[in-house]
């Protein structure tokens, strides 16, 4: 069974709407509340939160996996870092990073976090293995491809901060 990650399991459960609804006290989005704040919000999730007036409880399922998120390391993904490329030929639009992994067992991805008319923001996510693993760390290539008639501007979120990219 997969570990749960708060940025693929944990953070996308909480919609847009429980975020507002809760900013008074903390935000639903941000690693650090939710896991200050985790015992607490399994006690709520498993009586009467969401209410049914804003969108009803979350299922059994649901409960579970913060439950399993909770009590175990509380993964979460780290920033990585790279170099990257932008390149528009007449058939696509490809963003590239590469890079060495920080050890071994990590992986890798370009993830796309917002879109506006006007940009695109990409976030250079690495994953951290479960357990350490020994050896080398890997050098990657993670690409995200689109169509050559998207002209918006690109930026790309790390560790080192935003870049834009074109």
């Amino acid at each position: 069974m997969r570990t749960p990650v708060f940025e693929l399991h944990i953070q996308p459960m909480f919609r847009a709407t429980d975020r507002e609804h809760m900013a008074f006290a903390f935000d639903l989005w941000d690693y650090d509340a939710v896991v200050s704040q985790a015992d607490d919000i399994l006690a709520r999730l498993e009586s009467d939160m969401p209410p049914v007036a804003g969108g009803g409880p979350w299922p059994d399922e649901w409960i579970e996996l913060f439950r399993r998120w909770k009590d175990g390391d509380r993964k979460r993904l780290e920033l990585g870092t790279a170099d990257y490329a932008f390149t528009r030929t007449a058939t696509a639009v490809t963003v590239t990073a590469t890079g060495t992994f920080p050890a071994a067992g990590y992986e890798g991805w370009l993830q796309l976090t917002d879109v506006s008319e006007t940009a695109k923001t990409y976030v250079l996510y690495f994953e951290p293995p479960d357990t350490p693993v020994t050896g080398t760390p890997e050098t990657f290539t993670a690409k995200e491809r689109y169509r050559p008639a998207d002209t918006r501007s690109v930026f790309v979120r790390d560790a080192a901060g935003v870049q834009q990219l074109h």
